[in-house]
């Protein structure tokens, strides 16, 4: 379990931290030059039928490096995880700042986590996390998947896949951080529900690096991310 530092590619953004449980791997989103050439050139030398599969996983990836960094993206995580039918299941882990103009994003949270309050029914619900209120929304819905779509059939490969946001304050009230978990083993909402909860709870605002003023501990924090992370994910 790592505590994961934010990138800031977009000029003044939070500073955040939140625990990763096992299974994640974090996803560059700001690869450097020599890097993607390097996976060009290793990609080129691949016999010609790897090649081609090479070729399309590369344009996948920056294709959703650009999609992500358009969209304010700040980190993201790729989840693989064993299911029962002996393969793997994916699971994708963004997390966004959004600005919140002319409007101060504590009362934009509360209002929200009153409405999910009272729309339960329909998959939202408050939240009181260690780094402040917030709400969760979850739902199912028909996406556009990787791949290429069946023989005779025209357009994009679609798919059906659960999604669950948490949306808190940032630091100093400025933004709205929203943390959101994606993935097509719908039949298994309930387990990723509570992948998304447990790395909401170990957000913090806090270098958890850094020990309390005045204080030398070999353990972290209690309230913590790096206590939060051992509570959650152990």
């Amino acid at each position: 379990m790592t505590e994961t530092p934010t990138r800031a590619p977009h000029g003044r953004t939070p500073a955040f931290w939140y625990g990763l449980p096992h299974g994640y791997v974090q996803i560059d989103l700001d690869p450097p030059l020599d890097g993607v050439v390097e996976l060009v050139r290793q990609a080129m030398a691949l016999p010609q039928d790897e090649r081609d599969r090479a070729e399309e996983v590369l344009r996948f990836y920056a294709a959703t490096v650009r999609a992500l960094n358009a969209q304010r993206v700040q980190s993201c995580a790729l989840g693989l995880h064993p299911n029962d039918d002996g393969g793997l299941t994916s699971s994708v882990l963004t997390i966004t700042t959004v600005p919140t103009s002319g409007s101060h994003a504590k009362a934009v949270i509360a209002s929200l986590a009153g409405t999910a309050a009272d729309r339960r029914d329909v998959g939202m619900r408050p939240l009181e996390l260690p780094c402040g209120l917030g709400f969760l929304a979850e739902e199912k819905r028909r996406t556009i998947a990787p791949g290429r779509p069946p023989e005779g059939v025209e357009g994009p490969r679609t798919g059906l896949v659960w999604q669950g946001t948490v949306a808190v304050t940032g630091p100093g009230g400025r933004d709205i951080v929203m943390l959101q978990l994606v993935t097509e083993a719908v039949d298994q909402a309930d387990d990723y529900r509570d992948v998304l909860l447990g790395i909401a709870r170990t957000l913090t605002y806090t270098d958890p690096t850094q020990p309390v003023s005045g204080e030398i501990q070999d353990s972290p924090a209690p309230g913590s991310a790096a206590h939060q992370v051992q509570s959650d994910f152990g």
